[in-house]
């Protein structure tokens, strides 16, 4: 729980990143992240990643002062993204089954069994 006068420390979007990258890339762990960037909680960087698996690269966002549309916005807009691409893999796939449907068909037709 905070303290009255107590100091908060602010670390950048960029070091955020970078210590993801660090653990999910490079499987460094959390004491070699923490003495390498200088930051004194692993309890810290357990929350950034726990932000980043739930939402992604927003979820390392500065949030405070931010308002709730903007927020929901973001979101719904990485909901969009992250949705076109599954339904794009889904048309590969389905397309692919309709080239295999349709070329035993003419296999079939050609061999005058229809």
């Amino acid at each position: 729980m905070a303290k009255k006068g107590q100091k908060f420390n602010h670390y950048p979007q960029e070091m955020k990143a970078e210590a993801i990258r660090l653990h999910v890339e490079e499987g460094w762990t959390y004491r070699r992240i923490m003495d390498h960037l200088g930051i004194p909680d692993r309890h810290r960087l357990k929350v950034w990643m726990k932000k980043y698996k739930q939402l992604g690269e927003f979820g390392l966002l500065d949030q405070r002062g931010r308002r709730e549309d903007y927020l929901d916005q973001d979101r719904y807009i990485q909901k969009l993204k992250r949705e076109n691409v599954m339904l794009k893999k889904c048309l590969k796939i389905w397309m692919q089954e309709v080239y295999v449907e349709n070329t035993r068909s003419s296999k079939r037709q050609k061999s005058g069994m229809v």
